[in-house]
This record gives C-alpha cells, structure tokens and sequence, in this order.
C-alpha cells in the first residue's frame, strides 16, 4: 500500500494518514470566512500539524452542494501565498484541492506535493500532464455532476459497480497519460453525487475497491448524512459520528482520512490500527 509522492514511496499499509481540511473560501459549508486571511490559515494549518496531521488539504473553491464556481485568478489569490508561507514552516504534506490545471500548476510549484481533484481529472484537459510532469501525489475523486448540480437528484443502477467503473477507467486514462500509478489514491466521494442510502452503500462495500491496489481516500467529515444519521440538523451533533466512522473506515480499507477535526480522527484511526493489528 505505498503512494509515491513526488518521487518518495509512503508505505500506509500499517499506519494510514490524516488529511486535514483547510479551507480558505468564503462559503465552505461548515468552516467558510474562517481562515480568510494567510496568517489565520497557517495558524490553523500548524495547529493541525501539532495534532498530527500528515497533510493538509488547502482548497480555494467550495465544493459544497450548490456552489458556484470560482474563477482562477481568484483561486490562485487565496491558495498560492497560504502554500507558500506553509511550506517554510513544516515537512507536512501539502495537497492543493482544485479542479483548474493552472491552480494546481502553480501550487506545486509554490511548494505543493499533491492534487486533489474533485472531478477526477476529468474537469480540465490539461489536469493530467500537470501531474504527470510534477510527480504529484494524485487524488482521484468520484463525482456525479457539478458542485452546483450534484444532489438535485443522483441516481445510479448499482453506486458501487458505477464508482468502480469510474475508477477503472480513470486509472488507464491516467496512466496513459503518463501518470504514475503508484502516486494515484481514490476517493469514492461520498457526498458528492449520492444519497444517504448511496453513501451508506459504498462506506459497507470499501473492501471492493482495494482490489485496484491503490490507497483510498475517504472524506465524511461534518457532512449532512451523518446529522441524518444523529437525527440532527446541528453541525455539532456530527462529530462524533464522524469520528466512529474514521475507525470504522479504517477498519474497511481506508488508508487516509479526510478531516477538520484532527486529534480526535488521529486517535480513532491508531486506536483501531492497534486493534486490527496494522500498527
């Protein structure tokens, strides 16, 4: 279970990762105007690095269900100088969420290691070779739809066989456009596209997506389905679901766990590893 990361093998086999969110947008769903400015975001970003985050995830767009989206110059104004102020400060991780082959260019080149692509590459042509050519860490995400359109009424004939359909071809298509495979992780994007019963689904069926042989990415973080499951519309109520679902995906496959909050994920995930007996 390794992920190349420009050019350095990461073994997850026995210790997975936690990806912490850093949202410097306006409008994110659970944390937007909160680290506006850099120095907010990179007091946030070391904050989690002190609680044990291996990567932080910095996002510029909100991909939250009807959003809008933003156009590059402005992406690149709230991610690229938080990147770069960050990546004086700490060995982490860092990996750029966007779906704009330009954003990513320029954060990669700002101190960047890996590209989280909500759109699985498929949202800018020119995606691929710029990961390709940096040897970035990829994230290939599955989504149905747009941000802005994506839970007006998603539908699948079976969400599990379509995802890993997805997944199928996403890796050739990367491949052949010279990706490494070995610096490719997968995200079956819960909440992006799916129902309740769709995210329930594929969170049971995990195992059957570690027959590609590539990490899994999964990010439930705060999201709307676990206040279905408290019975609560308020966003307090869905930590510790989210918490028990960082073991219970762990547990399943999952080798790295999206999140805001990292201390309490961090200790879910070792808990569960020394239980499973990966540690």
């Amino acid at each position: 279970m390794i992920w190349r990361v420009r050019g350095r093998d990461w073994d997850l086999a026995r210790r997975g990762a936690i990806m912490g969110i850093l949202n410097v947008t306006p409008d994110s769903f659970s944390d937007g105007g909160s680290y506006l400015s850099v120095d907010a975001a990179v007091s946030h970003a070391l904050e989690m690095v002190d609680a044990g985050t291996e990567i932080i995830d910095i996002g510029g767009e909100s991909t939250r269900p009807g959003s809008e989206p933003v156009d590059a110059d402005e992406e690149l104004r709230r991610t690229i100088p938080v990147i770069q102020a960050l990546r004086g400060q700490t060995t982490a991780h860092l990996s750029i969420d966007t779906s704009k082959a330009i954003v990513a260019r320029e954060a990669l080149a700002a101190g960047a290691d890996i590209v989280n692509d909500v759109t699985g590459l498929r949202g800018d042509p020119e995606m691929a070779s710029v990961c390709a050519d940096s040897r970035a860490g990829v994230v290939i995400m599955h989504m149905q739809g747009t941000p802005r359109t994506m839970q007006s009424a998603p539908h699948y004939s079976d969400v599990v066989a379509d995802v890993r359909e997805f997944f199928r071809h996403s890796l050739e298509q990367a491949v052949s456009s010279g990706i490494d495979p070995m610096s490719i992780a997968l995200d079956p994007g819960i909440g992006f596209g799916k129902t309740f019963d769709h995210n329930r689904t594929l969170l049971r069926s995990l195992p059957e997506f570690g027959t590609f042989g590539r990490p899994l990415l999964i990010g439930v973080s705060r999201k709307s389905f676990l206040g279905a499951i408290a019975g609560s519309n308020d966003m307090a109520d869905r930590f510790w679901p989210g918490v028990a679902l960082t073991s219970f995906c762990r547990e399943r496959g999952a080798r790295i766990l999206r999140v805001h909050d990292v201390q309490p994920h961090r200790e879910a995930l070792r808990m569960t590893e020394a239980i499973v007996g990966d540690a």
